[in-house]
């Protein structure tokens, strides 16, 4: 596994808020993605720094590298420094496991994640 694997996996994840994937926005780029031995770090920059979806970008980002990699990799996603007003408190929400498992209990959130995970329409 690679940046350039991952980046892959997570280029077309649309944007919950617009018909853009995260890719057309510059929400996420390869050069921001890393991978050691046996953890994936992915940093994105949200569209503005009072993004009030942030966290459900990030939720999206887990969401879809936990399906993809299992329990093989550690998956920290991390929005990128300066990007953000609460940004410590973003990353905070996004990569705490129990707050994770519990925003996906709720089906309004679970269906928003899933459709921003669905196949694109080409």
């Amino acid at each position: 596994m690679n940046a350039c694997s991952i980046y892959d996996l997570l280029r077309d994840i649309k944007d919950p808020e617009f018909p853009n994937t995260l890719e057309d926005l510059g929400i996420i780029s390869e050069e921001k993605i890393t991978v050691s031995d046996d953890v994936v770090t992915v940093y994105f920059k949200p569209t503005i720094t009072h993004c009030s979806l942030a966290t459900m970008i990030g939720l999206c980002l887990q969401t879809k590298l936990h399906r993809e990699l299992g329990q093989e990799y550690k998956i920290d996603v991390l929005v990128e420094p300066g990007f953000h007003e609460k940004e410590h408190s973003v990353n905070k929400q996004i990569n705490d496991k129990e707050r994770r498992a519990a925003a996906l209990e709720d089906s309004a959130l679970l269906a928003m994640v899933e459709e921003c995970l669905a196949a694109p329409d080409y």
